[in-house]
């Protein structure tokens, strides 16, 4: 029999079937949020080889991005809050409204704020939350909108009654989205300013791009920003190495040609491998990593240095050294005397 075939069911069976398999999921859910928290506060997804415990949620559990935030969201809360997992499990509240309960609950007001917002909709939470916790008053403003632009009011061509506006949909969030093999749709929102550099670079590359296509002129700017971005963090260069190289006495100083070595023999990502063989994907906040650490006399050199993202990077030092003497290490980092120093 196909389990997801219900046709032979009598009404009050699979009204019955229903409630208690919703009540299931509520309590799965409370329970994988114990789990996500649990894991999460230990770090686990560092030795698994992910960066954070999004990335893990989305590489190795393969939860959406959306279902990852909720639920990482709600677990961090449910950890300070444990009355949260409960609460879950039996439906008195739902992820949405711990999501929006969360940045307002103290030690001396978590549980009755909790109370408050059991068996409501995530309308009435915000609602809610709007009479315990106000907020000023949106400046008045007009401003240019897309066509969709209601038209509801509008009385002549030309002239729109604005003492009572039409509900206006919000922009949507810039995105990239795939559109056919090695073709992507870019939206996003452009302040004045920006929109007056593309118009700039339109004009400026005008004999090049005369159609003035702004995926060429977006092209040509990512080209122009990636060069300033590697010899910054790479030293990259095209002029011939000139045979003189920089001298320093700073055991950690990275000379460039080692830090382009290191870039390119890596691929630009981080190396670290997790227990069950899945290399971090992580490719932003790389940092230059010794492999033989400066203080047991390990040397700038492009078979000495590699490619860590920052959470793969601490978690080795604190296999290294211990974790006590390297959050020692990164508050003494953060005290205002090594700040002015």
């Amino acid at each position: 029999m196909n389990t997801y075939s219900l046709g032979h069911l009598a009404d009050g069976t699979l009204k019955r079937d229903l409630a208690a398999h919703v009540a299931s999921e509520r309590t799965a859910t409370a329970v994988v949020l114990a789990h996500i928290a649990e894991f999460d506060a230990r770090r686990l997804y560092v030795p698994a080889g992910y960066p954070s415990m999004f990335a893990y949620c989305v590489g190795e559990l393969h939860l959406s991005e959306e279902a990852a935030f909720k639920r990482i969201h709600a677990a961090r809360a449910a950890r300070r809050f444990p009355a949260i997992f409960s609460a879950v499990a039996e439906g008195r509240l739902h992820l949405s409204a711990v999501i929006l309960l969360a940045p307002h609950l103290t030690a001396e007001t978590g549980g009755e704020l909790l109370a408050a917002a059991e068996h409501k909709t995530k309308v009435e939470i915000e609602q809610l939350l709007a009479n315990r916790f106000p907020r000023p008053d949106l400046p008045t403003r007009l401003e240019p909108l897309p066509s969709r632009l209601s038209t509801a009011g509008q009385h002549a061509p030309g002239r729109v009654e604005l003492s009572v506006p039409a509900p206006i949909e919000p922009l949507p969030p810039p995105r990239v989205t795939p559109l056919a093999p090695e073709r992507f749709a870019l939206q996003f929102t452009m302040s004045q300013s920006t929109h007056d550099k593309l118009r700039h670079a339109q004009a400026l590359l005008g004999h090049q791009v005369a159609s003035g296509d702004i995926a060429e002129v977006f092209d040509r700017a990512l080209d122009a920003l990636i060069v300033q971005l590697e010899k910054r963090k790479l030293g990259a260069t095209s002029r011939p190495p000139s045979g003189q190289r920089r001298t320093c006495t700073n055991p950690r100083y990275i000379p460039a040609q080692v830090r382009r070595a290191v870039w390119a023999g890596d691929g630009g990502r981080c190396t670290f491998v997790g227990q069950n063989g899945h290399r971090c994907e992580a490719r932003s906040r790389l940092e230059f990593d010794h492999i033989r650490e400066v203080a047991r006399g390990g040397e700038a050199t492009a078979t000495n240095i590699r490619l860590r993202c920052r959470a793969h990077n601490q978690y080795e030092a604190e296999r290294t050294f211990g974790a006590e003497f390297m959050r020692h290490k990164r508050e003494e980092a953060r005290s205002p005397a090594a700040t002015l120093a």
